[in-house]
């Protein structure tokens, strides 16, 4: 009992601890652009008026329990009841401040929902466990980094492939679903160049928590400059006997094209349930972006998908190790 009680203080500790950390990855307190702003302001607007309503009524308790508590001399009790003034004002109170509340809520809600003049559109899809990005306007696919212009409006468009997942971006808004034969829609914006934490909210499956992303905001040149590089293939043709083209020949013949597209090197259309790969060299993260890409964790990637994301449907292809090394010299050359 003891050591389940010392176990219990320590997690609450724990927790409480974590709550004062500032400026973390996924801190939905710290909004970084309007849509944030303007949840994060209903949020302590409500907070502040739950703080006044718990003094006031606290407050009154405990005032009365000490100042009107029994005495031998004390008289019986004032009865209340059927005092149709103190009636009307405890429930006129309570309504008053609903209304505090709701309305700006509701307002919040339309705000929010709204969409945008001149927004960038852009498609999510949600698989297991990873996040499709498509850019209609320009012709892009990407997956687990989104990239978007800073101080400007973005509208996603967002549906599920498989089963039910949640977009979530706490830094640029709240949570969306992503619900299956269905369209949801989401607002974003940031206010400079940054780099954002995105995970996914609903419970989808064994590697449900390591199913994030990332949100990277530019200026207006480096995002232009981004989407033509995005538009361009890739090189088809690589220096013969290098270690690249061999990583090129595991692409092709090991079994990677049935899921993986790399525009201008296998490109075949058609639904995909694994990420285009035509510029994965110029992304920080991959497999869900619940891995830094690197040479180290694309080398365990490749070995033993399972042992990262359990239930990955990403198949062990049983890799040597020298094809494991072409083949990550080769998507070096995807940028």
């Amino acid at each position: 009992m003891k050591l389940f009680k010392s176990k219990k203080i320590f997690l609450l500790g724990f927790i409480f601890i974590a709550s004062c950390i500032e400026d973390a990855p996924l801190d939905s307190l710290s909004p970084a652009g309007p849509y944030a702003r303007s949840i994060d302001e209903l949020f302590w607007l409500t907070f502040w008026i739950a703080v006044g309503v718990f003094v006031i009524v606290q407050g009154a308790l405990l005032f009365s329990v000490f100042y009107f508590k029994e005495r031998e001399s004390s008289p019986d009790p004032k009865q209340i009841h059927g005092n149709n003034f103190l009636e009307i004002l405890w429930t006129i109170i309570p309504v008053l401040i609903l209304a505090a509340i709701a309305v700006p809520t509701v307002k919040t809600i339309f705000d929010l929902a709204r969409e945008p003049e001149d927004a960038l559109k852009i498609e999510v899809i949600g698989h297991q466990w990873w996040f499709e990005y498509k850019y209609p306007d320009f012709g892009i696919t990407t997956a687990n980094v989104l990239v978007i212009p800073e101080d400007q409006p973005v509208r996603l468009e967002m549906w599920s492939n498989d089963v039910l997942h949640n977009y979530w971006v706490p830094k640029l808004n709240g949570k969306r679903y992503l619900v299956p034969g269905q369209t949801t829609y989401l607002n974003l914006q940031a206010d400079s160049p940054e780099e954002f934490w995105a995970q996914c909210g609903e419970y989808c499956g064994l590697s449900h928590s390591k199913m994030r992303g990332r949100v990277i905001s530019m200026t207006e040149s480096d995002f232009a400059a981004w989407v033509a590089n995005e538009q361009s293939y890739a090189e088809k043709e690589l220096p013969e006997s290098s270690l690249a083209a061999e990583g090129q020949l595991v692409y092709l013949n090991a079994g990677c094209t049935q899921c993986h597209v790399i525009d201008g090197v296998w490109d075949v259309q058609g639904d995909r349930i694994a990420p285009n790969l035509t510029h994965f060299a110029n992304r920080s993260v991959f497999a869900g972006a619940a891995l830094k890409n690197n040479p180290e964790n694309l080398t365990k990637w490749l070995a033993n998908p399972a042992e990262i994301k359990p239930g990955t449907f990403m198949p062990n292809l049983e890799l040597t190790e020298k094809e494991i090394n072409a083949l990550i010299a080769y998507l070096g050359t995807l940028k």
